[in-house]
């Protein structure tokens, strides 16, 4: 037997030492200039000679080419429902030129960022809509750039133009087909305007219509828009019989568009983003308005439950980094601002007044002093600033798989 133990006994902190926070720059980042959506309507663009685009992404030339983005239809999501969608599974091996592989979407994974992205061809750090709601530096106050609320002027705000004003300018016949609501919406000026915007009620008048605008011209350039499959994940999670409902129509709306192609013709079905359904519980669900030690030093609250921007009061940034990458560092990869966007986070070079790696300079402010991006299944709601958002079943914004990869789905005629 041997004797007792002499000397000091080891120290609990070197038996289990604390687990270091997420590194930002571990998070999967979109591939931004090879395969994101931003890299989408420029490929397309320059195959049909429109001037001044270009892109590293390469898609065979069409005459006529569709993009039908169904609002919410992730990768992920897509590949393990191919009962509701038996069409567009039968699309899979044909993504991204054929590959079998997803396109990513933009940071964050949210509708306002990945419109701008595929309408102006710009990461988020050009484009300037970084997020659901990101801070108006000129007013102090949250900006929501889904809904344009407060006000701000439209192209002061993101004053790029669209892919489909350069294919318009350029003799390209260049239309949107989508619901008659969003006509005159703010983020359609900025976003997808150029060319005539058609307004029909239902998905299969927008295909018919997509369709027959697809024939009107030797060459053209067609966008067409679904929205419900996010709707119904948002409010009944994304295996809910609402939400697999959707997804069978949105197939058959597919299919009845492909049959229907003119001759030269190229259909992409894509999406935003996609969804991750987030429990109901104080685990998961971290409720920053009843959570003292994350609002200390917070003035804002942006982004959404899986993709924070996190407004410091002046001179509080450090410590308030500190104490959401203590608190949420395993569970999220919390960045500072100038970390996030050198990690890549917000896109590739700046575009054309500079800035930082990948932001320009008017964007700068409006990306939190802190970012926080969700890898497990986490969200920070806030219950009484945002109560709609909160109450939501299926949350999106980060950069996991089940939000990030989108299709690419191709059909020629």
């Amino acid at each position: 037997m041997s004797g007792p133990t002499t000397g000091p006994l080891p120290s609990t902190d070197s038996l289990w030492p604390e687990p270091a926070p997420l590194d930002p720059r571990s998070a999967p980042l979109p591939r931004y200039g090879t395969g994101s959506l931003a890299d989408l309507l420029p490929a397309v663009a320059a195959g049909q000679e429109v001037p001044g685009l270009s892109s590293d992404l390469v898609l065979a030339p069409a005459d006529r080419v569709c993009v039908f983005l169904v609002d919410g239809l992730g990768w992920e999501l897509l590949r393990a429902h191919p009962g509701e969608a038996p069409f567009l599974t039968s699309l899979l091996s044909s993504s991204l030129n054929g590959s079998g592989k997803p396109l990513t979407a933009g940071f964050p994974s949210t509708t306002a960022t990945s419109l701008a992205s595929v309408g102006t061809g710009l990461p988020p750090g050009a484009h300037g809509l970084p997020g659901y709601t990101v801070l108006d530096p000129d007013s102090g106050q949250l900006m929501n750039q889904l809904r344009w609320q407060p006000w701000t002027e439209p192209h002061t705000w993101q004053p790029y133009p669209t892919v489909f004003q350069l294919a318009d300018a350029a003799g390209v016949h260049t239309c949107q087909v989508s619901a008659p609501t969003f006509a005159e919406t703010p983020l359609t000026k900025v976003a997808l305007s150029g060319g005539t915007f058609h307004g029909r009620l239902t998905g299969e008048e927008r295909m018919d219509l997509a369709a027959e605008q697809l024939g009107a011209a030797g060459r053209s350039l067609v966008y067409t828009y679904y929205s419900e499959v996010d709707g119904k994940g948002h409010r009944f999670g994304v295996d809910s019989p609402e939400w697999r409902d959707q997804l069978r129509y949105v197939d058959g709306l597919a299919q009845r568009l492909a049959e229907s192609l003119p001759p030269r013709s190229a259909l992409y079905v894509t999406a935003d983003h996609g969804m991750i359904d987030i429990p109901f519980d104080p685990e998961s669900r971290i409720d920053f308005d009843e959570d003292w030690e994350l609002r200390a030093g917070v003035s804002l609250l942006g982004g959404e439950g899986r993709a924070r921007h996190v407004y410091a009061v002046p001179g509080a940034a450090g410590d308030v980094l500190a104490v959401w990458r203590e608190v949420l560092g395993e569970r999220m990869w919390v960045a500072g601002r100038d970390e996030a966007i050198e990690a890549g986070w917000f896109g590739g070079p700046g575009g054309a007044d500079g800035g930082g790696k990948g932001v320009d300079d008017r964007v700068y402010r409006r990306i939190g002093d802190i970012v926080a991006a969700a890898r497990d299944d986490v969200a920070i709601v806030a219950s009484h600033t945002e109560p709609k958002e909160s109450a939501m079943v299926g949350l999106h914004g980060s950069m996991t798989p089940l939000e990030q990869l989108v299709p690419l789905l191709e059909v020629r005629s």
